[in-house]
């Protein structure tokens, strides 16, 4: 191997060992420096935009070699040896996650999944994992984990390699979409109760928490209106209540667009009857003055706290097993079925989009939404039967 002196500099730092000359006259890729007289590693491999310090003289011909052989099958991506690993997995959740940061109101599910997949692949090459690499990570996953929590991490997995392929469209290795394994569930049916029970248990939720009606209230209005969600309902500010309209905007919600909600005339009397607030930035659903609640708990409800006390009125009555949620909303929306088309439920009372095209040029009368959050809250069939005569 003959070794060429740098004839830019009389006093060379450096030999270059010349690799670049094969048989025949044929050129080839890459060469190694001898890091002549300078600290740190012997050779230098360098290869187009690679480069790489060893100790030892073979093991960087070994690495050029492969990175010729690389080359020459048209597998050579110069990502895969850069410092910052860029196709390391960790590395490209990071990036994803941060960009969901900008779209998605709440990242704690899609942390959590990605950190399940984080801790098994750590910084794996994107391009290696395959079927049998996601096969292997949805079997490890903890035994805790129902079949439908695995089916919720698949989708985020999904997600998240649609998003790395559309980043590297341009890139000349392109990254494929892996094959994922079936995961398969079974929805759970949601216990519910009919309008006379949901009504018993309202009454009950009134009387243990007379401290603070807000805590009835929020119950009450999930169970009238259904297109209005638990953690969507505890984020209403007193600016999103417009009381001179009766309409209730919610502006925190997983279809990232406000929604009006028509409010019942009863339901805007007892808003009227609070004391007037002036800032108004503060929650509706929020903490009030309590004996043995300090200055500093008294911001909004937490996500559970309304379902807290719904299990205790249950509990009180005896009824189990039926959640806050399918115990407002879902039994409501149940008892519509006796007197509303599915249809009707979905345009004017859940918000469920049914025709895009149509909903642009038709705007759905609010009357007709108050009509049905009217016979929402109906809890006996003499009451239903007035509403349906109403309208």
């Amino acid at each position: 191997m003959n070794i060429s002196l740098d004839k830019k500099a009389n006093n060379p730092p450096y030999n270059i060992l010349d690799t670049n000359q094969g048989h025949g006259g044929f050129c080839m890729q890459g060469k190694i420096i001898n890091n002549k007289g300078k600290k740190g590693s012997k050779y230098i491999v360098r290869f187009q935009k690679v480069f790489k310090r060893f100790e030892d003289l073979h093991e960087a011909e070994r690495f050029l070699n492969a990175l010729r052989y690389k080359h020459d099958e048209g597998t050579f991506d110069e990502r895969d040896f850069q410092k910052g690993e860029p196709l390391a997995f960790r590395t490209l959740s990071e990036q994803w996650l941060q960009k969901k940061e900008k779209q998605v109101r709440c990242l704690r599910n899609l942390k959590n999944h990605m950190n399940y997949a984080c801790v098994y692949f750590k910084s794996t090459n994107i391009k290696e994992i395959d079927y049998p690499e996601l096969e292997d990570f949805f079997d490890q996953l903890p035994a805790h984990l129902s079949d439908k929590s695995k089916h919720n991490i698949k989708a985020t997995l999904h997600s998240f390699f649609n998003w790395v392929i559309k980043r590297n469209r341009r890139a000349k290795i392109k990254i494929i979409m892996p094959e994922f394994p079936d995961i398969s569930y079974e929805s759970e049916y949601r216990k519910i109760v009919d309008k006379p029970t949901q009504g018993i248990i309202l009454e009950e939720l009134k009387r243990i928490t007379t401290f603070n009606s807000k805590i009835y209230i929020g119950a009450l209005w999930l169970s009238t209106y259904v297109n209005v969600r638990p953690i969507e309902m505890i984020h209403i500010k007193e600016k999103d209540i417009d009381l001179s309209n009766g309409i209730m905007e919610i502006t925190h919600n997983k279809e990232k667009k406000p929604k009006k909600v028509y409010l019942l005339d009863e339901d805007i009397e007892i808003i009227k009857s609070f004391p007037p607030v002036i800032d108004k930035e503060m929650y509706f659903f929020r903490h009030g003055k309590r004996k043995g609640v300090h200055k500093s708990k008294r911001g909004r409800f937490g996500k559970d706290y309304i379902y807290t006390y719904w299990r205790m009125a249950c509990k009180n009555l005896g009824v189990e097993g039926v959640p806050l949620y399918p115990g407002t909303k879902h039994s409501t929306v149940v008892a519509l079925g006796d007197d509303c088309t599915p249809e009707e439920i979905k345009k004017y009372g859940t918000g469920h989009e049914t025709n895009k095209a149509f909903d642009r040029y038709f705007q759905v009368n609010a009357e007709k939404k108050r009509a049905l959050f009217r016979k929402a809250r109906c809890t006996t069939g003499a009451q239903r039967e007035r509403a349906l005569n109403s309208v």
